[in-house]
């Protein structure tokens, strides 16, 4: 099957990749030439894990190509995937220019069947949005040509995609007619051979669900952040509640680790987006609005407790940090939480000192204030405190003992939990955690 994946983004490449591994002939089309460039020559532009083995190996077997030709890619394939970034609009709505402007693109190279899938996250009613820009362009010209939209939500988490796309936990295809959903069945049709669950519907429900299931774990993230904040007030532990509410399999384990709030290209972008489309429809998403007010709430808070531990003033102070990117196993700085706390930090007069395994070229674009380091150890000289804001694997078993000789002052604030407070106590730390 031939597929069009428009936009090399973070999900369009993965999916172009994946879908290749398939055993699809991929085409990903991209306008920015520079990114096709880098493709070509092998490189990825994007950090996640096994994604450059996957791209390379089915580039090699001739399954995967990269272009600027969009219109000719689109010509050339039967199914095609709008993978371009809708980015958050001021007022908390969805920009859906570049949705626009490949539906657009499509009505004008379209010359034959397709089905037309939006993989973008996007608000209910953009697939028929889609439809209704590409029938336009048809019709400007006189054509006779049909075709079908879809929706087909990813699911990918940062750090884990090739794992998420190739082994899913589900697989959601909205469809509004057979046509399109026999197809977008047989593209999948590797997943159905390993028993994949899917879940076959119709597309204003595919649109919602991949908002509802953001906004659903954000809530658990905000919900145990506010529990671990009740827990500092009564002497209570964060982790060992946790542990004891998430064994109830109604609730599970997953996302109840407290820390400085939520990050990332999703879960801060989606939470808005559903709010914003809720109170559109006359539905007010109450829930999901004070989970974004409390993960706000929660960035501030780290800020002060920082603030706290380092005497209650940030002036003349220097503070090391460990960690920048949302989560560990990316270089995504979207929404990350380190950017409220570096600029609380600097607007406070304190100089930050940071190190982050991979994501210090994108940290330096957007925090130019900050001194860069080699590693963690060269984070930590001289500094009043040391952060740690992002739980990397690497900072799991820091040689204590030389940080404490490093740093200015012995003080650790831990927004991750990584370390247990008595073992860092009798090292001669004074130790902060959340919630404990």
């Amino acid at each position: 099957m031939n597929v069009c994946v428009i936009g090399t983004g973070y999900v369009g490449l993965v999916t172009g990749a994946c879908f290749a591994e398939f055993g699809a002939t991929v085409i990903c089309a991209d306008k920015d030439e520079r990114k096709i460039e880098t493709l070509e020559r092998g490189e990825i532009p994007i950090y996640e894990p096994g994604l450059d083995a996957v791209v390379e190996r089915n580039v090699r077997e001739g399954r995967l190509s990269f272009t600027t030709d969009t219109a000719s890619a689109i010509a050339s394939s039967l199914v095609i995937f709008i993978a371009v970034g809708t980015p958050a609009r001021e007022d908390g709505g969805t920009d859906l220019r570049h949705v626009d402007a490949v539906a657009t693109e499509i009505g004008q190279a379209i010359n034959g069947y397709k089905v037309v899938v939006t993989k973008s996250t996007v608000p209910v009613g953009t697939s028929y949005r889609v439809r209704d820009r590409v029938q336009a362009e048809i019709d400007a010209v006189g054509g006779d040509v049909d075709f079908s939209v879809a929706s087909n939500p990813e699911f990918l988490r940062e750090g884990a995609a090739i794992a998420d796309f190739l082994r899913p936990d589900r697989v959601v295809i909205g469809a509004d007619d057979e046509a399109a959903m026999a197809i977008m069945k047989d593209l999948y049709r590797p997943l159905f051979l390993n028993e994949t669950p899917f879940v076959m519907t119709n597309i204003a429900t595919s649109e919602l669900t991949k908002y509802a299931a953001n906004a659903f774990l954000a809530t658990k993230i905000s919900f145990i952040n506010e529990v671990a904040n009740l827990c500092e007030a009564v002497g209570g532990d964060v982790q060992g509640l946790a542990r004891a509410i998430g064994l109830d399999g109604r609730i599970g384990k997953k996302f109840l680790h407290a820390g400085p709030g939520f990050g990332g290209s999703c879960f801060p972008k989606d939470t808005q987006s559903a709010a914003f489309f809720a109170r559109e429809n006359g539905e007010r998403l109450r829930i999901v609005e004070a989970v974004i007010d409390v993960n706000e709430r929660q960035k501030a808070r780290m800020v002060e407790k920082i603030r706290k531990a380092i005497g209650g003033d940030f002036a003349g102070k220097t503070v090391g940090i460990l960690g920048l990117s949302f989560k560990p196993e990316t270089d995504d700085m979207r929404d990350a939480p380190a950017l409220d706390i570096v600029r609380g930090l600097e607007e406070g007069g304190a100089s930050v000192r940071a190190f982050d395994p991979v994501a210090m070229r994108e940290a330096a674009r957007l925090m130019p204030g900050v001194t860069y380091c080699k590693d963690s150890y060269e984070a930590c000289e001289d500094a009043d405190a040391l952060v740690i804001v992002t739980e990397w694997n690497q900072f799991r078993m820091l040689d204590l003992e030389r940080v404490r000789q490093k740093l200015r002052r012995p003080v650790v604030v831990d927004l991750r939990n990584v370390y247990d407070p008595k073992p860092m106590h009798e090292a001669g730390f004074e130790y902060h955690s959340v919630g404990r």
